[in-house]
């Protein structure tokens, strides 16, 4: 391979291009952002960002012994891929050629249809966001956020912290419900509402009222809660409109076997827009989590650069083994707790208190199906927690195994 082009210029795509450089790539490197920002790091977005303890200089991901010498496109997107001519079209009309493809284009916030004509509302994903949405609440007493998932609840509570009126909004019956389960989530419900967020789970939203700018939102239960400042954190969609017609396999997201390889040769998927195959499940499944595009790129790049060497008569290429990775993994914080989570958990998992207590919010819970434990969640006791995420790997691990 003598080109290789990274489309996604955050961190999954960051950590490609750092995998192929210390996994010995040294042919011509491109980066492919449509956002004109550097790589910069998103938890901090919804947190100390937003609280203003933390600028902009502070969430730079690249450091001083970062050498790539890899040649930016920013500020423009990927318009479409045309393996058979390895080439990445880019919107502003300029082609990259490249004999390998790292897709890292991440996932776009969802919105509410009808709220995008309104001001105030706001969904947070990128810089660009979190700077309008900072700047809004700056000005206002009483926030909306709808959608109780983690984007939501961090927001929520550092509004709260920041002395506004929250009101969180959650179909479900908990917050984080569809991650850790309904059990669990009425402890984080708990939380927030201890901080003083009023939690209004079981309903949705109808509509955002207002004329040009947000005043409210009606619930589907026929409620109307008044905001100077609307936030939805209802989840994200795949960025993966650019591979129509490029023979890249598209679900939920670009479908990759267990190591991040697509169906076309020379492409592999990373991060948020990448449905890695899950042995253990025996399903594809999106992870939107740091860690995931923290990790995973190392393992996709070892199948990229093992399957170059094959193709070029190399010893020891695509036929070596490739280890699947960790159990995903995930942290939150808000409410003055740090919530961790491991694994995948189901309807059916039953959950036990290993350690601490739920009276005291600080706990570690099992979550098992059958006898087997699949995931692992951790509230402010992070030691006995890493130890419990270590057997959960090592279970995924044996469970995997041919």
């Amino acid at each position: 391979m003598r080109t290789v082009a990274v489309v996604g210029a955050s961190l999954a795509g960051l950590s490609a291009a750092r995998a192929l450089r210390d996994q010995g790539y040294d042919g011509r490197l491109v980066l492919i952002g449509d956002e004109p920002h550097r790589p910069y790091d998103r938890p901090p977005l919804s947190k100390e960002f937003l609280a203003g303890r933390m600028d902009e200089a502070d969430l730079a991901l690249e450091t001083e012994t970062d050498d790539l010498d890899a040649t930016w496109i920013l500020g423009t997107a990927a318009a479409a891929l045309d393996p058979g001519e390895r080439a990445v079209r880019l919107g502003d009309g300029g082609t990259v050629r490249a004999d390998a493809v790292v897709i890292a284009t991440g996932a776009a916030a969802r919105t509410l249809p009808g709220a995008e004509r309104l001001s105030g509302v706001h969904t947070l994903r990128t810089l660009d966001d979190a700077r309008a949405l900072r700047a809004d609440l700056g000005g206002a007493e009483r926030l909306v956020v709808v959608g109780a998932g983690f984007i939501g609840a961090e927001i929520a509570s550092t509004a709260r912290a920041l002395g506004l009126h929250v009101t969180l909004v959650e179909p479900a019956p908990a917050p984080l419900a569809s991650a850790i389960g309904a059990e669990m989530g009425a402890v984080v419900a708990g939380l927030q509402a201890g901080q003083g967020v009023e939690v209004l789970c079981g309903t949705g939203v109808r509509e955002v009222t207002g004329t040009a700018r947000a005043d409210g939102v009606v619930l589907t239960d026929g409620r109307r809660v008044p905001a100077d400042v609307v936030v939805v954190g209802i989840g994200a969609r795949p960025n993966v409109a650019w591979l129509a017609g490029s023979g890249v396999e598209i679900a939920d997201g670009v479908l990759c076997d267990a190591t991040g390889a697509t169906g076309v040769p020379g492409v592999i998927a990373v991060g948020d827009c990448a449905a890695w195959f899950d042995p253990a499940a025996g399903a594809h499944r999106r992870v939107e989590h740091w860690t995931g595009a923290a990790r995973r790129p190392a393992v996709a790049v070892r199948t990229l650069l093992a399957g170059a060497s094959a193709a070029a008569g190399s010893s020891g290429g695509s036929g070596s083994v490739v280890r699947p990775p960790e159990p995903p993994y995930f942290w939150s914080d808000q409410c003055g707790v740090r919530i961790q989570f491991a694994g995948h958990a189901g309807p059916g998992d039953e959950i036990t208190v290993e350690e601490g207590s739920l009276a005291d919010r600080s706990f570690v819970a099992v979550y098992r199906r059958g006898d087997r434990p699949v995931a692992v969640l951790g509230i402010d006791l992070p030691r006995p927690f890493t130890r419990w995420r270590k057997r959960l790997a090592a279970e995924a691990l044996q469970s995997a195994a041919p």
